[in-house]
């Protein structure tokens, strides 16, 4: 028995923000201070450190368990399974659904079991429960269901990774022009073909990197203090991805005994351009490697940081050829990779 992705879907919101629509923000510093450059020139060195160009929000009728649901009924019908037959539905998201305008998230009941009332599933051994885990949260799923799986408890899960940040974030603080809104679901079952996931690895720090993203006020101190906004320190983020990611992904390469040569793809989180290539670059020196070109397919550029939705949503768009000069194809071992609020770090070894 082996465990493998069946089918995969997502939600790729129709609102293009570009960076160009940042021009007239006021953007201010931690301590409520204007910043002394014009936003024309803030948004060309965030987009040289980023490589953000433009992001997507979703409309304004839209939530985060909707955008799910769409995803999840896209994963179903490519996987070609009956919804019934679906053991467990694991969400992961950070926010709850969160209405435009709104300063609450909405948990209550979990968004997984709100994915499955509107996907109509009756059956009620089906579980759906909603995991937190940062922007690691799709890949520490489909961890949690490979475990299910191969205990016996479950043969076929739903994982889903979906966020609307643009509904949690400052809009002066310039940070906010990474976030993005999106959503990507697939199915993972048991089956008998070849390949699957054969290792994985998943890390916690909190000691010193507990509170490195967090919610905090506003920059713009006239603001109401008790709204709060996703906020990071940005810096202190990537050392820590740069010290502790590449660690991860050597000792899950490792685990399962592939040579790095063999490996055709790194899907990681999309969260900053330059980081990820850093992380990348260190990855293949703890083999006194170089990378090889193309190894590392992006999707920040158009659709900017969705949190527990960038890997997903860039897996299911290479293996629907969306990506250009990108592909994968039967038997090709690649690597998800992931790290984020918590602090929380995983990777995923997948033989296609």
């Amino acid at each position: 028995m082996n465990i493998k992705i069946t089918g995969s879907g997502s939600y790729i919101p129709t609102t293009i923000v570009a960076n160009s629509d940042f021009s007239k923000h006021e953007f201010l510093n931690e301590d409520g201070t204007p910043f002394a450059q014009p936003n024309e020139i803030i948004t060309e060195k965030f987009q040289g450190i980023t490589g953000i160009e433009e992001r997507r929000y979703v409309a304004d009728d839209l939530i985060t368990s909707d955008i799910a649901t769409i995803a999840s009924q896209k994963a179903i019908e490519n996987a070609n399974i009956d919804p019934e037959t679906l053991d467990y539905i694991i969400f992961a998201h950070n926010f709850g659904d969160v209405k435009k305008g709104a300063i609450q998230g909405d948990m209550l009941p979990s968004l997984a079991s709100k994915v499955k009332y509107n996907l109509r599933i009756k059956n009620p051994k089906c579980v759906a429960y909603d995991m937190l885990f940062g922007c690691p949260g799709w890949v520490e799923g489909v961890i949690q269901a490979t475990a299910f799986i191969k205990s016996g408890m479950a043969k076929k899960c739903l994982v889903i990774g979906a966020e609307t940040l643009s509904r949690v974030t400052d809009p002066h603080d310039r940070d906010s022009m990474i976030y993005s809104d999106g959503a990507g679901a697939t199915i993972i079952e048991a089956t008998e073909k070849d390949g699957g996931i054969l290792a994985h690895e998943s890390a916690t720090f909190t000691y010193d990197e507990a509170n490195y993203l967090f919610f905090g006020g506003s920059f713009n101190k006239n603001l109401d203090p008790d709204v709060r906004y996703i906020k990071m320190h940005g810096r202190k983020i990537y050392e820590f991805a740069l010290s502790n990611v590449p660690k991860a992904m050597k000792e899950c390469l490792d685990s399962c005994g592939i040579d790095i040569s063999n490996l055709k793809k790194i899907l990681i989180h999309q969260a900053n351009e330059k980081m990820d290539e850093a992380i990348i670059q260190r990855f293949y020196k703890l083999y006194g490697q170089t990378p090889p070109a193309g190894i590392m397919p992006m999707s920040i550029h158009k659709l900017g940081n969705s949190s527990v939705a960038t890997v997903p949503t860039l897996y299911d768009s290479l293996v629907k050829g969306e990506i250009e000069n990108q592909e994968l194809n039967k038997g090709d071992v690649i690597m998800f990779a992931s790290v984020g609020a918590g602090m929380n770090v995983n990777a995923i070894v997948y033989k296609m």
